[in-house]
């Protein structure tokens, strides 16, 4: 078998979902959620469900969650059974295999090769990232995929360099690390009972939310790490900020948009105070990217605590709200 594909999709005439629209606040949230939307969308499945995850996102001492959604809520919502891919031969006899049985294959890749990073990455670094291929044509060497914010194609060198097809490859370089995504047991829950399920796992990552105020830590963190990276320039804060701020932002935007989506799908108004919240954290991370920046440019001092003061008032009162409609004791009530 030369061409596979899990669903016959087109990439001219793919249209992104909502989440990857101008209107948001962060088009891209990370290389591994961002495909998922996608994924979703594509298969006719509503991805607000599995955003319940979001609001479990932590400062870890130096970034922030690099947030994914966990296998175990995409088989409670949809379905699909994702499983590690072991890479035991070379990885373009496993895509055309698996994606010919209607899985789709998320594996690690090389940004150099992507040609939807044209402007970033394509052909100008090697970044890691994460792609779902959904087609394979080992004659014509195409690949289908979803990356970032869409679904894209690319041939040639490309193929050969995102699978690492060289005949000879260096022994020293390891296998890249890559999952089977099965697709044959997808359910499509009605609007209702998919919404009571997404509130289900909303209650056990609010169970496992940070036990203290993440971006309290985080602010007393931010100053001294910008005065460390200050001397290394622009192009090391934007790696340092895509690792913090750029993370603590998107992760939120989600939160805000998932609870408002909930809201909608339970027919009440009782989370806005939270989506607002957590919409507030995100914009302020955004424009505190922006400062940061500045400050970094000019090697000037700033004074950031009153936007990171809001960001932590901000997290503290989304928490609180979240805790008394869908904490323990509200949950053991109901």
């Amino acid at each position: 078998m030369t061409h596979a594909s899990a669903l016959g999709l087109d990439p001219v005439a793919y249209a992104p979902h909502a989440l990857h629209g101008e209107g948001c606040a962060w088009v891209e949230k990370n290389c591994y959620v961002d495909p998922w939307i996608e994924v979703l969308h594509a298969l006719h499945l509503d991805p607000m469900a599995l955003m319940p995850f979001t609001v479990a996102v932590d400062f870890e001492g130096d970034q922030w969650t690099f947030f994914k959604p966990p296998h175990h809520d995409l088989a409670v919502l949809y379905g699909v059974d994702v499983q590690e891919l072991n890479v035991w031969r070379p990885l373009v006899r496993h895509v055309e295999e698996h994606v010919g049985q209607g899985k789709l294959v998320l594996t690690e890749a090389d940004a150099w090769f992507l040609p939807d990073a044209k402007g970033t990455d394509y052909g100008r670094q090697h970044t890691k990232t994460t792609i779902v291929i959904e087609t394979i044509d080992t004659e014509a060497c195409t690949l289908g995929y979803f990356h970032n914010a869409g679904y894209h194609a690319l041939e040639g060198a490309d193929f050969a360099g995102v699978l690492r097809t060289d005949p000879s490859p260096d022994p020293a370089v390891l296998p890249l690390f890559a999952e089977l995504a099965h697709l044959d047991r997808l359910r499509r829950l009605p609007s209702a009972t998919l919404a009571e399920r997404s509130v289900q796992l909303l209650r056990g990552h609010l169970a496992r939310r940070p036990s203290s105020n993440p971006v309290e830590r985080f602010k007393r963190r931010f100053v001294a790490d910008l005065e460390e990276i200050g001397p290394e320039g622009l192009a090391q804060y934007h790696v340092y900020a895509f690792a913090t701020l750029r993370q603590c932002g998107a992760s939120f935007e989600l939160a805000s948009l998932y609870l408002t989506w909930l809201d909608d799908a339970r027919g009440d108004r009782e989370l806005t105070g939270a989506a607002k919240a957590f919409d507030d954290i995100s914009t302020t991370a955004k424009a505190l990217i922006l400062k940061g920046a500045r400050a970094v440019t000019t090697r000037k001092a700033a004074d950031f605590a009153p936007m990171l003061d809001r960001m932590q008032e901000s997290w503290q009162a989304a928490m609180e709200l979240l805790e008394s409609r869908f904490g323990a004791a509200r949950a053991a009530a109901e």
